[in-house]
């Protein structure tokens, strides 16, 4: 791992902790060269995952993709990175157990709408105004209407 401050590959982990939810490793590293200190993360690395898109064209899933949009419906809002991250791999975890290697990027949407409704209703409409694609001002009442009504 390069060191951030001196650009060296020579470090020395002083602490690992593995996540709560076991898929990811967080590490503390100190900088032979510097004593710089700095943090990684290991996750596992997920291959093969197909996104089926609406108009049947297929693409490799893209973790950075739903990252961003994530993201962007979080974007100021009190969510922290470590949720975003836990959300994602939720999503992620989620979706091969129902899908295996191919999945329909509404089911994507679904799960992550799903979730987000439960951290942040503002970043849940956000994120399902795009997913959506809300077309008037009218669309955005009704699913703001639609957060208060109890699921059946």
């Amino acid at each position: 791992m390069r060191c951030p401050k001196c650009t060296s590959i020579e470090d020395k982990v002083i602490d690992s902790r593995i996540s709560k939810e076991g898929n990811t490793i967080r590490r503390r590293r100190e900088c032979l060269e510097c004593g710089n200190r700095f943090s990684t993360t290991e996750t596992l690395v997920r291959e093969g995952l197909i996104v089926i898109k609406r108009d049947k064209r297929r693409e490799d899933f893209d973790r950075e993709k739903l990252t961003r949009s994530i993201r962007a419906a979080c974007h100021k809002r009190p969510i922290d990175d470590e949720q975003v991250a836990m959300l994602i791999e939720d999503v992620i975890d989620i979706l091969e157990a129902q899908y295996d290697t191919q999945i329909p990027s509404r089911a994507i949407g679904d799960a992550v709408m799903e979730r987000l409704s439960r951290i942040d209703q503002v970043a849940y409409v956000r994120f399902a105004s795009i997913y959506k694609q809300f077309r008037d001002a009218s669309e955005f009442i009704d699913e703001i209407e639609s957060l208060d009504r109890p699921s059946a």
